[in-house]
């Protein structure tokens, strides 16, 4: 194998020298927004009426002025009277409020304090109210927020202090809850929830600025920022995953300018729309604002709309040169092995003839384990939140110290293509087929849609490409070259493709650094007042990633089950030998560490940057599109395309290793099982074609991902994983671990374990990282104690535990 292993070291060296080359090309920070502002003009409103408020029901607007509703008509050239329920005449309505989608009426007692409310809905052009439940007590300066199912409520009570309420928006008869107020006396001016957390802007009584709180669950009430201005009361609206948007005046009086405020950096952004001017009632509506423009002739009310346009980045030439130049290469490495092989051994197909170097298969195994999600989920994750997961990273390798000292030389003697071979010597066939077909099930469903869906988003966000053609695009070509190469192509590709994603990676934090003013001390210390490169959290919280959560996590995932992962399991029976076997497990975890700590710097990196340049942000983009975004509206021309060369290589070299694993598992464990004599050319061509449905399937699961607003496919894929794949993994530890665990306990053990498993998601029990380490315990508890009303397993068990041949039990 010398002239593939050359051929990869030498692309290697080409690339590292395109990227040398392309960082002479390194432009000035921008300084201009990246989006753009759209207005909508509105026919005004001929009413002597006083406007009481201005909301959007299923985006469409609606004003209410003291004498009934206007419904804007739907080629939004007039305002319509629309029928309007009977009036109390014990509540006088003060106000109205819209999140978008919904509206809220006010109604106020004599005192002038609210006393109701209640939401409207539309329907054939009427108005329908429906009452909420009483309030605990009656407000003044009322504010309304609505997240999901719970509608939010802060004002002032009757002896001046803050109060904050929560109810149900679909059980509208039950009763308000009561939350803690934020601190002082502040008077609420808008509030607004946005991602689990309420923002609320109050002006002290004693205090001409205002100031805006952050509200969660989790934290209490913390200040979030101070305001660069006075926000106009109950302008604010969430856009987004992680943008507010406000009407905001310089100074009282003054005319009113469009802000974003970011909630995980805290920085304020003008907008590039001069002055909105004069605002008067405001609600959201559809990508931006609709207020109501005071000062316009008597009998008539005028209105006012903007919209925000996030528009495209587009690559150029030398972008997509270096993307088709980098998918050519992959595509020949695999031609180049399709016309190399005879094709005829299941050997060389399903573990390259089991003569790959030691370093090669260690390479690989990183690139495997680091895929799109490595390249663009965790970057968002390190920059919504800090470096906590990285902890998982730095246990982890003293796990796969424990693997390639004990573990792999165990399997590496039974000369296996299927790691699921194992359950059938051990326990019995159906074992095997029913924890090869979870596996199947997990890889598919888990993990390769997911990492197809990422780097379409990069993709799509990059060049203006539709999802769906991204997906498309990516899916056939890891196609090709995968079926054509086997499992050498496979690997080859995998070491390439490190190097792409580490030059990437490199340069962009090499980039930000340079495009600071205060260089690496500026982003040191913002990093450091923001506690973002935090890594370990002590605490014994299950709701949290904590370092006892890794470790419980670590010891049931790679210590005790790490045979069940077919996908690195077959780079290591790939080797040559038992000892070249470990030294790829300590390859990879050589090269664990410090990949992870760029992976996640470069989402620190990206805090920084954009806590300097918020005017650089889309606010249309979720928090995973934030590493692409950067990628496509800041790097210079070519390496752009490197980079999401990158992108594309942390995706296909997963991909690529997903869909060789699963066509091996569906040959070896299912096809030469249930197949009358078959022959190892039919074999490969069962593998090949099995590879070609695999990775539709994974397009097709990948499609319907991107119809969905998901806020991390960090989580996703931690939680599908957990609830798919813990339950056969704990087949493992009972097999290799213990001598007592017999079939019928074993399978017990994994039915149970995943519909218990199933159980603790419904109720949303623990953080989603516990949900794999709990499946698999569950299955090791569960299944040895079943297998103690069984009698104990007859077969001689030399060399399939880590104990030496002796009469006794585990």
């Amino acid at each position: 194998m010398r002239k593939p292993a050359s051929i990869a070291l030498h692309l290697s060296r080409c690339l590292w020298v395109l990227l040398l080359l392309l960082c002479a090309a390194i432009p000035a920070a921008y300084a201009e927004s990246l989006v753009s502002v759209k207005h909508t003009g509105f026919p005004p409103l001929a009413s002597d009426a006083p406007l009481i408020g201005l909301a959007a029901i299923d985006a469409r607007p609606v004003a209410v002025t003291a004498d009934g509703a206007w419904l804007l008509a739907e080629d939004q050239h007039s305002w319509r009277r629309a029928a309007w329920p009977s009036q109390p005449s014990d509540a006088k309505m003060v106000g109205l409020v819209g999140t978008g989608r919904d509206a809220w009426l006010l109604r106020q007692a004599s005192d002038g304090r609210l006393q109701r409310i209640e939401r409207l809905s539309l329907g054939s052009d009427q108005l329908q109210a429906a009452a909420m439940a009483p309030l605990p007590e009656m407000l003044s300066d009322a504010r309304l927020a609505a997240q999901g199912d719970t509608l939010y409520l802060a004002g002032l009570g009757k002896d001046g202090a803050p109060q904050l309420y929560r109810a149900s928006i679909s059980r509208p008869d039950a009763a308000w809850q009561t939350l803690l107020a934020w601190p002082g006396d502040g008077v609420p001016v808008a509030l607004v929830a946005q991602t689990s957390a309420l923002y609320l802007t109050a002006t002290a009584t004693d205090a001409a600025q205002q100031q805006l709180w952050r509200w969660s669950a989790e934290s209490g009430w913390e200040q979030a920022a101070a305001t660069p201005g006075n926000i106009i009361a109950g302008s604010g609206r969430a856009i987004g995953q992680a943008h507010i948007l406000y009407l905001m005046e310089a100074l009282p009086g003054a005319a009113a300018r469009l802000m974003s405020f970011h909630t995980i950096t805290g920085a304020w952004a003008a907008l590039p729309d001069p002055h909105a001017g004069n605002a008067g009632h405001v609600t959201a509506w559809q990508d931006g604002l609709l207020w109501a423009k005071p000062g316009q002739a008597p009998g008539r009310i005028g209105f006012d709309a903007v919209q925000i346009d996030g528009g495209r980045h587009l690559l150029k030439w030398l972008d997509w040169i270096v993307i088709v130049l980098y998918l050519a290469v992959m595509v020949g490495i695999g031609g180049y092995f399709y016309l190399a092989e005879k094709r005829t051994s299941t050997s060389d197909f399903f573990v390259g003839g089991r003569s790959i170097p030691f370093w090669a298969a260690g390479v690989s195994l990183y690139a495997t384990n680091t895929s799109s999600i490595s390249f663009i989920a965790i970057p968002a994750k390190a920059f919504e939140s800090n470096w906590q997961y990285l902890a998982n990273n730095l246990i982890a390798v003293l796990g796969l110290m424990f693997v390639a000292v004990w573990i792999v030389p165990l399997l590496r003697r039974l000369d296996l293509m299927s790691v699921f071979t194992y359950l059938e010597t051990r326990f019995h066939p159906a074992i095997r087929m029913l924890a090869s077909a979870l596996c199947i099930l997990m890889q598919i469903g888990s993990r390769m849609s997911v990492i197809l869906f990422l780097p379409a988003l990069a993709i799509a966000t990059i060049t203006g490409i539709d999802v769906v053609w991204s997906i498309l695009i990516m899916g056939v070509f890891t196609i090709l070259y995968t079926t054509l190469g086997g499992m050498k192509a496979v690997i080859w590709t995998d070491f390439v493709q490190v190097f792409v994603m580490f030059g990437g990676a490199i340069f962009a934090i090499g980039f930000i650094v340079y495009q600071l003013n205060g260089g690496v001390p500026e982003f040191v210390g913002t990093a450091m007042a923001a506690d973002k490169m935090k890594v370990f959290d002590f605490s014994f919280d299950l709701t949290k990633a904590t370092v006892w959560g890794f470790i419980f996590l670590v010891v049931f995932d790679v210590v005790l089950t790490f045979p069940k992962d077919q996908v690195l399991m077959q780079r290591v029976l790939s080797t040559r030998s038992d000892r070249e076997a470990g030294r790829s497990i300590w390859t990879f975890a050589a090269i664990m560490i410090p990949g992870g700590f760029l992976f996640y710097l470069i989402g620190t990196a990206l805090y920084v940057y954009y806590q300097s340049h918020p005017e650089r942000m889309n606010p249309m983009l979720p928090i995973d599109a934030t590493f692409p975004l950067f990628i496509a509206a800041e790097l210079p021309m070519g390496v752009t395309g490197l980079i999401v060369a990158g992108i594309l290589a942390a995706a296909m070299s997963t991909l690529s290793s997903i869909i060789n694993s699963v066509s091996t598992l569906v040959s070896v464990d299912f096809y030469e099982r249930l197949v009358k004599n078959p022959t190892p050319k039919k074999s490969v061509l069962f593998a090949e074609i099995t590879g070609v449905l695999v990775g539709l399937t994974g397009i097709g699961i990948a499609l319907l991902l991107s119809r969905h607003d998901i806020h991390s496919l960090f989580d996703v894929s931690i939680e599908l994983a957990g609830l798919l794949g813990g339950g056969f993994a704990g087949a493992y530890t009972l097999g290799m671990f213990t001598r007592r665990a017999n079939a019928k306990g074993v399978a017990i053990g994994i039915g149970s374990s995943i519909a218990l498993t199933l159980l603790a998601w419904s109720m949303d029990l623990v953080h989603p990282y516990f949900y794999l380490a709990i499946s698999i315990l569950l299955c090791i508890v569960i299944g040895y104690a079943a297998s103690l009303l069984f009698p104990a397993p007859r077969q001689s068990l030399e060399g399939l535990t880590i104990y030496r041949q002796r009469p006794g039990r585990a």
